[in-house]
């Protein structure tokens, strides 16, 4: 693998344009409707440069620093899910014609390249990978999410700044990026730290004019790093997480932040590991054919948990108990690794600012409380 080296800020532009050069479609950071938002780029112009970030529970706002830096803004509300798991898609087509004919829809995605994507969007995308191709049943792959995953290159950018809700320290997933990239950036004061961390990341950097990076670079890299990490003021114990859930199921913190949710499903939308969704069937007014179509949904709604006239889950303290419990809880039991990156995206675009660390803290520091039907959890 080769060494870290280091590209001239001004020179980021070659890298967008050596990889539209070998046929990707370039995305990046960019500012629409307020947020910074990953869409498509043709140069570094396009790329919010003096911009910082502030977040805070239910509050985004940017700022413009009129300095150079790219990449001084925490992440907004989108990842790398919305490129690998559709929003929205096409699975499969009924036509009659005669005949009923079935035929699959596989996705017709060029090849993409993501630049600005952050640690935790990278550990995301590796839980989804768990999810949809490397889960207890690994003999199906979902090939919708297969195909994307295949086409996508991904530059990742180290954090040397974290936002107010991040906590992506304490889960392990940043503010550096550990694997899952191909190539990552870290921001100095006039250049980049590039790495590779594959192949493809390896022959991008070989056409990019890198010049070897000196001791001071690293250690510049690192402790930008560092402070990003020391920066955090969230924190979420892991420890025995499973066990504390699943034995406060009647805890009276549950109806607290009930009291609180809104269940509009803001936190699932913008998580990069949440995966559920519906499946309907949409059908012609002539009758001639029919699509089944996947779409995402969230367990916040009513409807998700609703079958045959009966709701699982009819209230929102058991829908937010639900979501809380399996992504820090079963799904640890179900993937191996907790669905949780420490993003803090969920508070930052909670309406009203419900904190999940301080609603894991909150029973962990009253377990075993007595409950509103007069038992101990």
């Amino acid at each position: 693998m080769m060494k870290p080296a280091l590209l001239k800020r001004a020179d980021i532009d070659v890298l967008i344009q050596t990889l539209k050069g070998q046929g990707y479609r370039v995305l990046g950071p960019r500012l629409r409707a307020d947020a910074i938002k990953l869409e498509e780029i043709d140069s570094a112009a396009d790329l919010p440069r003096g911009i910082r970030s502030e977040q805070a529970p239910g509050r985004y706002r940017w700022v413009d620093q009129g300095n150079d830096r790219y990449f001084d803004f925490a992440h907004g509300p989108d990842s790398l899910k919305r490129f690998l798991f559709a929003p929205e898609e096409r699975l499969w087509s009924i036509t009659a014609d005669g005949q009923v004919r079935v035929e699959a829809t596989q996705p017709e995605v060029p090849p993409t390249a993501v630049i600005g994507a952050r640690p935790c969007d990278v550990a995301g995308a590796r839980v989804q990978d768990r999810t949809f191709l490397q889960g207890q049943y690994s003999s199906f792959t979902d090939p919708y999410y297969a195909t994307r995953r295949k086409g996508l290159f991904v530059v990742a950018v180290n954090c040397v700044q974290a936002g107010a809700t991040c906590f992506c320290a304490s889960m392990g997933t940043g503010p550096r990026a550990q694997e899952g990239f191909d190539l990552v950036l870290t921001e100095l004061r006039d250049d980049f730290l590039v790495e590779a961390g594959s192949p493809a990341g390896e022959a991008v950097a070989a056409k990019l004019p890198l010049r070897p990076a000196a001791e001071t670079d690293l250690q510049a890299a690192a402790q930008g790093i560092s402070s990003a990490a020391a920066s955090q003021t969230r924190h979420l114990d892991t420890e025995g997480l499973y066990e504390l859930l699943f034995d406060n199921l009647e805890h009276p913190r549950w109806d607290d932040v009930a009291a609180r949710c809104l269940s509009c499903a803001n936190c699932v939308m913008v998580c990069p590991t949440c995966f559920c969704h519906r499946e309907e069937d949409i059908a012609a007014l002539d009758g001639t054919e029919s699509h089944h179509v996947r779409r995402w949904d969230a367990c916040f709604t009513l409807e998700h948990g609703s079958i045959h006239g009966l709701r699982l889950r009819p209230t929102v303290r058991e829908r937010y108990r639900q979501w809380l419990t399996h992504k820090l809880g079963a799904w640890t039991r179900q993937f191996g690794m907790t669905g949780c990156v420490g993003c803090g995206r969920c508070i930052t675009w909670c309406p009203t600012g419900i904190d999940l660390t301080e609603e894991v803290a909150a029973i962990r520091a009253q377990p075993g409380l007595t409950t509103k039907k007069g038992e101990t959890a």
